[in-house]
Parts: C-alpha cells; structure tokens; sequence
C-alpha cells in the first residue's frame, strides 16, 4: 500500500504550533532496545517527535550518523517526527546524502526535519574525512545546491567546484516534502538559511538575537528572490531537568563539560536548569521570536525523568 503524498502546503499548515522532541544523547539510546524505549516515552510523554545529533568522529572519536538514528527512531513508530540536528552535510557527498533522504521519506513521508550545518569544532573530523575545513562553506553552498537539485528525481548536471554530476538522478523522488533546516550562529549561516533553506536551527542565542536572526534570513531569502517560503525554525537547547535548580545544574553542566571539554559557565546563559515550568517560561520568547520546533537536549536523573520533563515543558508552552 502505497501511502498518500502530503503537499508542502499540508506540511506546513499546523507549523504555527510549537513542537518540542527530545534530542537523544543518552548512551541507553544507542542500542535498538534503547531506542524502542526512548519512544515509548516520547509517545507517553505526548512529545512531537525525538531529535538526531550528528558527528563522524568528534573529539576521540566520538558520534553517531543522524540519518541512521532518524530511520531507526521512524521505523520504531508510526506517529513521532525524527529532527535531526545538525547533520553534518560539508562531510558527505550529496548524491549519496539524496539517495538516504529519498529512502527515510519513502519510509515515513513527511516525519523527517533535516538539519544541516558546517561544524568545525573539531577540524580533525573534517581532516580524517578528506575535507579541508577552510572550504566547509563552499563545500555546503554545493552540497545543498545538489541535494535540492535531486530530491524531485529529476536528472542533473552540476559543475562546481567539488562536485561535478552529468545526469545524476535518485528515484523515486520525495514521498513528502523534508524541509531543509540551516544551522548556524554566524552571518553567513543565516544568509545561507534564506537563500537555499527552509529554515534556521539555532544554537546558544538569545531570544531577540534569534528574531533578529529570522529577520535577516527573509531579507537574504527576498535578496535571493525567494518570496513565497513556508518557514520551519528550529533551536537546539541544552537543559538541566530536576524539581531541584541546583540538582537539575549539576546534570547539564556535567554533560557539556564532558561533551565540549569546555566550563559550563560558558553556555549557562542560552542553557537553563530548573523545572519543567522554568524551562518553559524561559523558550516561551522564542516562540514569539519565530521558532516552530525545539529539539530539548535534556540533562536528567534518567532517561525515563528526562523525556517526561520535556513533556511537560510542551504542555506548558502550547
């Protein structure tokens, strides 16, 4: 049975609605009963969908393919989105990237948000991957300009400056639209969001820098002569989940200290620690600021404690 295909119009029509998923990085995820029960209390937890982080080999090797952890968490249930942030695109050929996405949106048609960045915090993961991270940026403008090329199906021809196809094709083409999410803080990322995304996926800013962000995207968008765009933004936000701020610090500041080898002191402002209601008294401006989807990095007693705060925190925010 071959299931219906959902218009971009239909996809976009309920995006005034905030959706919140938990983004997975507990280690009990890792294994296919994990993930099963990771959803399980996603759709418990009444959560809109769980979020993918992506690394090839980051710091000591460290990672997961996003794209692998979104067809996972997609096969596992039939209603949760799977929003992935960031995918590391610069490292990957977009041929290949295309053929992943056709498969994920045959699989589960309409329940995949990609996000996309350049990375760079560890050049090394660039390096063992044959990439020079000075062209990251390039090498992004290129891969998007052929990823979006090929997803309709249809044949392509590019000559660029890292690739080059003569009449690539992925068929079939998309089941259902996968909006295309930019990721990024700096100028040019958000320049790069209006002109060859359907969207921004920030990280550690504040309420009016991200409104100011959304602002300059649709300006580089008309720039670009994009006028009729149904945007999709998204923010991945750390946090630290307890009835206890001091318990609910010590979680988050544990784990991205462990993760970034950096003090958390230096996140604390864009990261908050506190109870679910806290947390969702502090992303409630960003919604006003134009973000559809938060991707909740949450730092918790378990993962059980974790994925039922972020239910709560949606509850409050919708």
């Amino acid at each position: 049975m071959v299931a219906p295909t959902m218009g971009a119009e239909d996809l976009f029509m309920t995006e005034s609605k905030t959706r919140v998923s938990y983004l997975m990085s507990r280690l009990e995820a890792s294994s296919s009963a994990g993930v099963r029960r990771a959803v399980e209390y996603a759709e418990d937890a009444d959560l809109d969908g769980i979020g993918l982080g992506d690394h090839v080999s980051f710091r000591v090797g460290a990672g997961a393919d996003g794209l692998v952890g979104a067809a996972s968490v997609l096969a596992a249930s039939d209603r949760l989105r799977a929003v992935v942030g960031v995918y590391l695109l610069p490292l990957r050929h977009p041929v290949l990237v295309a053929r992943q996405i056709t498969d994920i949106s045959t699989l589960a048609p309409g329940r995949l948000v990609l996000g996309v960045g350049i990375g760079g915090e560890d050049p090394h993961e660039f390096e063992i991957c044959g990439v020079d991270p000075r062209t990251r940026g390039r090498r992004m403008d290129e891969c998007l300009q052929v990823l979006r090329a090929l997803l309709p199906g249809e044949p392509v021809d590019f000559d660029g400056e890292f690739f080059r196809l003569e009449n690539a094709s992925i068929r079939p083409g998309l089941a259902a639209p996968v909006p295309i999410l930019i990721g990024g803080r700096s100028d040019a990322a958000i320049r790069r969001a209006g002109q060859l995304g359907d969207g921004w996926f920030g990280i550690w800013v504040s309420s009016s820098r991200y409104a100011q962000a959304i602002e300059q995207m649709a300006h580089a968008a008309s720039e670009a002569g994009r006028e009729q765009v149904s945007w999709h933004n998204a923010l991945n936000v750390w946090c630290g989940v307890g009835s206890d701020r001091t318990d609910a610090r010590g979680y988050v500041a544990s784990a991205m200290e462990q993760f970034y080898k950096v003090p958390y002191e230096r996140f604390e402002k864009w990261s908050p620690a506190g109870s679910p209601e806290q947390i969702a008294e502090f992303l409630a401006p960003y919604v006003d600021a134009g973000c559809h989807t938060f991707n909740v990095i949450a730092c918790g007693e378990s993962l059980e404690a974790e994925i039922t705060a972020v239910g709560e925190i949606r509850k409050r925010l919708r």
